[in-house]
Order: C-alpha cells, then structure tokens, then sequence
C-alpha cells in the first residue's frame, strides 16, 4: 500500500513538472512540497493557459476585421482601377485615330515638299560619302555632322529643315566644288611616323593631295592628319618641297587624280618596290646571279682594254721595218729575221706555230664570258623555277583568298629570271666585242705571215 502510494506521488510529480513547463512564468520555478500545492500550481497553469487563449483569440477577431476591411478596400481600389483603365484605353484609341488623321493632314500639307526632302536626304547622304574621304575635309572638319542633323530633318515626320539648312546644303557643295580647284595653305596637326603630334603648315592641292611644309605628302584618314610613313621617288618631293616653299606663280607637283576617292594611285606608286628591292627579292640565287654578271663585266672590260693596247701595239708594228717583240705580230716578224734563209716549208710551219701559240693570249677568258651568257639565264630560271614552287606552297597552305599576295609572290619568283636576262644579254654583246677585237688582230698576223711567206717564196725563185 505504502509502495503504491509512493508510486502514485512521482506520477503526480512528473505530471506536475510537466504543467508547469507549459505555463512558464514564474510558477514555472516553483516546486509543490505536497499533493495541496501540485494541485493549486496545475489550477493557476490552466487558468493562465485559458487567459492566453481568449488573449489570442481576441486578437484573431481583430485581425480577421481588419483584413476584411482591407480587402474591401483592394475591390474599390481594383474597381476604381478598372474604370481608369477603360477610360485610358479610350482615350488611346481616340489618340490613335487622332495621330491617323494628323499623319493624313501632314502629307496632305507636305505636297511636293515631301519630294523635295526626298532629294535633299539623297544630296546630303552623297556629300557624306564625299567629305569623309576629301582632303578638303582636313580644312574644314566636322562638316559630315552637318549632313546628318540634315538627313534626321528630313526624315522625320515631326521636324523639317528650315531654309537656313537648306542654303547650307547647297553652300557646302558649292564649297566642294571650288576647294577643289585651288591651292590652300592651313595650319592644323600632323601625326607622325612614331605617333608623335606635330604642328604645321600644311598645302593642300585642291582635293587631290596634301603636303606638310618640309615638303612630304601627307594622307587624311577621316579625322586627322598623317604623315606617309613610306613617301614617293625624289623628283616628287623636290616638287612637293619647292610648292611649299612657294607664294605664287606656277609649280610642278605630282598630282594624284584618285586623292577624293582615297588616294588609290598614290599608294600604289609608294608601294612599288625600288630597284634594291627588287633585287633583294631574288634572294641567294639573284646574288649569284649578280656575281656572275660583275665577274663578266671585269673580265669584258680587262679584255677591251689589254685587246685595244695590243692592237695598238701591233698597228705600231705594222709601220716599222724592224720587228718589236712586244706585240704578237712583232714575234712572228722575228721569227722570219732570225731564219732569213730558212727554206720556205719550214718557215711556214714555224710561223704558223708561233701565230697559233698568239691566238690562246688574245683569245684569253672569252670562254668564260660566253659560258656566263648561257649560266645566267638557266640559273635566273633556276630561281624562278624555286620561286613559284614556294609560292604554290604557301597557296596550299593558307588558300587563294588573297590575289595580290599570290600575283607579289609570283611576281618575286620572276626577279631571277630578269636578273638572268640582264646579265646575260650584256654578256654577249661584250663577248662580241671582245672577240671581234682578238679576231681582227688574229687576222692581221695570219695576213702578214701569208705575206712573209709569198716574199720568202719569191725570193728562192728568183734565186
């Protein structure tokens, strides 16, 4: 008995604990010392319980009335909301209708003025594409702005050009037109080379070129001035120097016709390759060649020059009655003094032997020349041959899309053969001199030894 009412205490404990940690508060903290006390905290949780609940419940009640008044409020609103809408959707539509009818009047109104626009937006469109490009433009900047305020005027349906910017139009083009055939002087900033600014005065012919005061062209890429990095051949820029340094009178100038259209010619002219250059393009083989051609020409010349002494040696020889061993015909005539009475077989066998030991010093290098004139072309095509080979290569790798990349490599591999050319047609013509140099005294020994031989014939005859 004692133990079950033992029992039945900790589970009234427990329970008890258990109450109170719902309540909270402060009876939370309490402990029931008897049955009385658990009994009197458990009543006083579930009375605080109770009070919260009609606390929240209270709250619940409010706020439900609140919210419903709310929500009326958001139906009068969307009513409200939906009526201004309706009237907006009228009002636009009767917009719409009243924009319609405007637009009627408006073209209605406009007549020929509409086509009127029509040819100012073309006109003023052109002078664009013009003054972009116009050196003319370097003088008078900014006149491309112009055009298009122009163009948005008469495009659009709420603005038109006044009259104003009608006779502007027509100033500009006028403008154009006779900048074009003068010869101006202007001070503006011209870009360099290595990107440095410099001021200075600048001429500019008509709308064709423009030049810098120290007498170089310069190029008008739209917005700014730039000094060609790469300028024309010397006689150009003596004339483009002496025009800047001019106040009047007439000058010489290299023109560029296509300047308004860009300047097309003048590039071109500047990107030709010079002589050098172009023998630079030959490569290993073009250097060969051009050895070969300088080696001919020393030779060709030493020949001349020893073959015009010799001749005049023997000339000399040939007004003296006493042989001089200093030139070949003299060494033939001694022989024929040193054996007077020698039989006339073989004087004619030793004179003949000593003409044929001539004929290899006058004769000397000719081989060498003409051996030149034949290697040179085939070494020039050699090199053309190589040329076009690496050329197709590098068709094969990067593609055709470029025809003057292809027409520059193929142009190169045909330098060799020029050189060729050149060095073997002056080849043969100075072989020819050479050769008909050393002929003409091999013709004069073989003539004076046929002589000394008909003399010494006639001598034993008459014997």
């Amino acid at each position: 008995m004692k133990a079950r009412k033992t029992s039945f205490i900790k589970n009234a404990v427990l329970l008890g604990c258990a109450l109170t940690l719902l309540a909270g508060g402060a009876m939370a903290a309490q402990e029931a010392k008897s049955l009385d006390e658990l009994l009197k905290i458990v009543k006083e949780g579930r009375y605080a319980e109770n009070k919260d609940n009609k606390a929240r419940e209270a709250k619940f009640r409010r706020d439900k009335a609140k919210q419903e008044q709310m929500l009326k409020q958001a139906r009068a609103e969307r009513t409200r909301l939906e009526a201004v809408a309706a009237e907006k959707e009228k009002q636009f539509e009767d917009n719409e209708k009243n924009v319609a009818a405007a637009s009627q009047r408006l073209i209605e109104q406009q007549g020929s003025l509409k086509e009127l626009f029509g040819h100012l937006t073309t006109a003023a469109g052109d002078m664009i594409s013009v003054v972009e490009v116009s050196p003319i433009s370097a003088q008078f900047p900014n006149r491309e702005q112009f055009f298009e305020e122009l163009i948005s005027k008469s495009s659009s349906t709420d603005k038109l050009p006044t009259m104003g910017e009608i006779e502007q139009l027509w100033f500009e083009i006028q403008r154009e037109m006779t900048e074009s055939g003068r010869v101006a002087r202007f001070n503006s900033v011209v870009i360099m080379p290595n990107g440095d600014e410099v001021e200075e005065d600048v001429i500019r012919v008509g709308s064709f070129n423009l030049a810098s005061s120290e007498g170089d062209y310069l190029t008008f890429t739209g917005d700014k001035l730039e000094k060609l990095p790469r300028q024309p051949e010397g006689r150009y820029l003596k004339w483009a120097k002496s025009l800047a340094g001019s106040s009047e009178g007439l000058n010489s100038f290299g023109v560029d016709p296509t300047g308004p259209t860009g300047g097309s010619l003048l590039s071109a002219l500047i990107n030709t390759p010079t002589l050098d250059e172009r023998w630079h393009q030959g490569g290993y083989v073009g250097y060969a060649i051009t050895v070969l051609g300088i080696i001919a020409i020393i030779i060709a010349i030493w020949r001349l020059f020893a073959l015009t002494a010799v001749s005049g040696r023997v000339s000399a020889q040939l007004k003296s009655d006493k042989a001089n061993t200093n030139n070949p015909l003299g060494r033939v005539l001694a022989i024929h003094e040193a054996n007077p009475t020698m039989d006339t077989e073989t004087l004619e066998l030793k004179l003949n032997e000593q003409v044929l030991k001539e004929i290899p010093q006058l004769e000397k290098y000719q081989g060498a020349l003409k051996i030149i004139a034949a290697v040179a072309p085939l070494m020039g095509l050699l090199g053309t041959v190589t040329g076009m080979i690496i050329t197709f290569q590098a068709i094969t790798i990067y593609g055709a899309g470029d025809p003057k990349a292809m027409a520059s490599g193929i142009s190169s591999a045909l330098i060799t053969t020029v050189l060729g050319l050149l060095v073997a047609i002056p080849t043969v013509l100075m072989h020819t001199m050479v050769a008909s140099r050393s002929k003409r005294i091999v013709q004069i020994l073989e003539e004076q030894t046929s002589g000394i031989i008909a003399e010494h014939t006639e001598a034993e005859l008459s014997k």
